[in-house]
């Protein structure tokens, strides 16, 4: 039996990491295939947007920058989930998770990622970007402040005016710099 509140505990790892707690080595790919088989039928369905998800992608195009989606989802999970909300990305980098998701980071020279687990946090700080937290999953703020968020926000909605606000410091602090 697989026990929800562990699976939580996780959240964000890839799903191959995640079936190897539950099923012998060789039912991990089986069960992976099929989680992902039923995963695709359902998602035009059953994906929810998270509140401020659009209105965040939407604050970082408008500020000139590009909107990035990193994300432990195999491939073939990310573009219906993204369809079912109605979200576009101005690039998508899925599988991977912890570390691998710092090096796209650091590759991308990101100076803020937004994630909602530990890992993320962690991800983010190892690829020098600052690390924004948004409890929407199952970690709580002083989780995601343990694990290396700068900022914790209370939900994903409170990111555009954050983001307008240290686009405003950062803008400051190079004119300074110029003088």
């Amino acid at each position: 039996m697989i026990d929800l509140a562990e699976v939580d505990q996780r959240m964000g790892i890839k799903l191959e990491d995640e079936v190897s707690y539950w099923f012998p080595a060789d039912g991990h790919q089986v069960a992976a295939d099929s989680y992902r088989r039923h995963y695709v039928r359902l998602a035009p369905r059953l994906t929810f947007p998270l509140a401020g998800a659009a209105e965040s992608l939407a604050a970082v195009k408008q500020a000139g920058e590009r909107a990035i989606i990193v994300t432990a989802k195999h491939p073939i999970s990310v573009q219906p989930s993204l369809d079912a909300v109605g979200l576009q990305a101005d690039e998508v980098f899925t599988h991977v998770h912890g570390p691998e998701k710092a090096a796209v980071l650091a590759h991308l020279g990101a100076v803020v990622y937004v994630g909602d687990t530990p890992a993320d946090m962690a991800a983010g700080q190892s690829a020098g970007a600052l690390a924004v937290g948004v409890p929407t999953g199952s970690f709580r703020p002083e989780d995601l402040r343990a694990a290396g968020a700068v900022v914790v926000l209370g939900s994903l909605a409170d990111f555009p005016s954050w983001y307008a606000g240290f686009r405003d410091d950062l803008i400051q602090e190079r004119g300074a710099d110029d003088n």
